[in-house]
């Protein structure tokens, strides 16, 4: 008789198995219409996170708060949430008309409005993935909030520790902490967090800002009292979708109407005949790599172009970067701020109008028809898809758009090399789905070798949410015959909208020309190379400009 084999499953099944749970259970709770996180329904929720335990959230699972993680999701939620009890996300519904101020958050670009004491509404128009993203970083946010309340709740009356007792006033006082006040402040913060007094330290400031320099203890204390109320009062926290959000999602209803808007401008200016080149970028580098080293020639004299590019890209650089956009309107580009609420501006450039002479490109062989660019602002997720498959199809039914080539240039975490590396995809896996989208890809890893910076290419995954990672499952992904070197959110969502604009709805020409590459903004696989541990700086300026020159040289045919 054979023997029965004990069949366990790895760390890379369990992980793919928890991402696959809080993917349904967040669908789930969407379509109920509410959920209280730390009540029975976010049960799920919480222990698919604490199973996965991804890279970005560090310490999840262990006893004492995780501090980078936490500042990583607080830049990306609205300043004030951690007051709220109600979390209510909803569609684009006429609060910017209203006397609500809108809250941005740092690091993410969607329109939050405090309604009142209690209360916080997001608006939610960039689809799906922006739900996942704020669902996974609130149970995060809420876990280390009950991290927090066992720490200093001594019984279930509600007798809480001296330590927080002496936050609690720290907190209470309305003016900025002198020094001592908040070093003592810190002391106690560090004892309630299970951290030491240096941790706390460290990361102290990057909490705070001009207006609030003493943030991070108030982030600490409304976690902790608003869980401690969970628990003595049992006053939960509630998340809520509003009706017309469930209405409205998947329904492309935002990037319709970015997508019309786009065609309406070009039509205007008698552009739709025209072979058309999108590129999805960011709002600097295609006008920049065009017309910045001829008009800052005189400034920075003898410097190389990619010194400029990283004076540009300074935080206080206003005045040249005015004077570029300056030049850039005369000669050709037209500039559209969003107004559809997909977060994404577009330019659009008409090449006839540039004097290639005065330009980076003086060797352009455009002889035909003067090509136009559409460069649009990175798409966030599953919204790549609505934005790209609504900006294929024809206008107004029945005029084709000659899209001669679609270039996607993004940031993306690397599984072998580091920070600023570039990689080269030649195919699209799906994560959590068996869907899989190989293409030719007119960039190789060849055109950028000798700019000291490594170049890897191959498959790249796409996922669900950069929250979501977990360093098992990326390590197979990395080490099987899969063979992937790196993970983005957008690629497949890219190319599966190109792929049904040209080869099944032939509202495009069929040998449409796309082009993929990235530069790495993290490695998740090494320790301290997460997205949790800071931006990019200056690192992301070279591979951004030498990848937008590359696509550039493509479509304007530089030999």
């Amino acid at each position: 008789m054979k023997e029965t084999k004990n069949i366990s499953r790895s760390r890379a099944q369990e992980s793919s198995a928890a991402i696959e749970k809080m993917y349904i259970t967040m669908r789930h709770l969407f379509n109920r219409g509410f959920y209280k996180p730390m009540g029975v329904s976010g049960d799920t929720l919480r222990e698919a996170l604490l199973a996965l335990r991804p890279e970005i959230y560090g310490n999840i699972g262990d006893e004492k708060v995780e501090l980078s993680g936490l500042l990583y999701v607080i830049e990306r939620l609205p300043v004030g949430i951690e007051e709220c009890r109600f979390i209510n996300l909803t569609s684009e519904e006429g609060y910017s008309k209203s006397h609500f101020q809108a809250i941005v958050p740092p690091k993410r670009r969607r329109n939050c409005y405090r309604i009142d004491e209690e209360q916080m509404n997001v608006e939610i128009t960039r689809g799906r993935s922006d739900i996942y993203d704020i669902l996974t970083h609130l149970t995060f946010i809420f876990i280390e909030s009950h991290k927090i309340r066992n720490r200093v709740l001594l019984d279930d009356a509600g007798e809480v520790s001296r330590d927080w007792f002496k936050l609690e006033q720290a907190v209470s006082q309305k003016k900025k902490l002198t020094l001592v006040e908040k070093e003592k402040a810190i002391s106690h913060a560090a004892n309630i967090l299970g951290r030491t007094f240096e941790e706390v330290l460290d990361i102290y400031d990057a909490f705070g800002s001009a207006a609030a320099p003493d943030r991070f203890l108030h982030v600490i204390f409304w976690l902790g009292k608003l869980a401690i109320e969970e628990i003595v009062e049992d006053n939960k926290r509630t998340i809520t979708f509003s009706p017309i959000l469930r209405e409205r999602l998947g329904h492309h209803i935002h990037g319709e109407i970015w997508a019309t808007n786009i065609k309406e401008v070009l039509k205007e200016n008698q552009l739709l005949d025209r072979p058309i080149h999108v590129i999805s970028a960011n709002m600097h580098s295609v006008m920049n790599s065009i017309f910045a080293t001829e008009v800052l020639k005189t400034k920075f004299k003898d410097k190389s172009d990619f010194f400029i590019y990283e004076e540009l890209s300074k935080s206080g650089a206003h005045e040249v970067r005015n004077q570029v956009t300056a030049v850039a309107l005369k000669h050709g580009m037209i500039s559209l701020p969003d107004t559809s609420g997909t977060n994404i501006d577009v330019q659009i450039f008409d090449t006839a109008k540039i004097d290639w002479a005065k330009t980076s490109f003086p060797k352009a062989g455009i002889v035909d028809k003067k090509p136009v660019l559409i460069v649009m602002d990175y798409a966030f997720g599953e919204q790549a898809y609505e934005t790209i498959d609504e900006l294929l199809k024809p206008y107004k039914k029945e005029t084709l758009l000659n899209v001669e080539s679609v270039s996607i240039m993004g940031k993306a975490g690397i599984l072998e090399g580091g920070k600023g590396d570039i990689m080269i995809p030649n195919a699209h896996i799906n994560e959590g789905t068996a869907d899989n989208y190989f293409f030719e890809n007119e960039l190789t890893a060849e055109m950028f070798e000798g700019n000291d910076i490594a170049v890897f290419a191959g498959p790249m995954v796409t996922v669900l949410g950069t929250s979501l990672q977990n360093r098992d499952l990326l390590k197979f992904f990395h080490e099987s015959t899969w063979g992937i070197i790196g993970l983005e959110m957008e690629g497949s969502y890219y190319q599966k909208a190109i792929q049904s604009a040209s080869k099944i709805r032939k509202s495009v020409p069929h040998d449409v020309k796309v082009r993929y590459a990235y530069y790495a903004s993290d490695n998740p696989l090494e320790t301290g190379s997460t997205l949790a541990s800071g931006g990019l700086g200056t690192t992301g300026v070279k591979p951004t400009y030498l990848i937008t020159i590359k696509i550039l040289e493509q479509i304007f045919n530089v030999k």
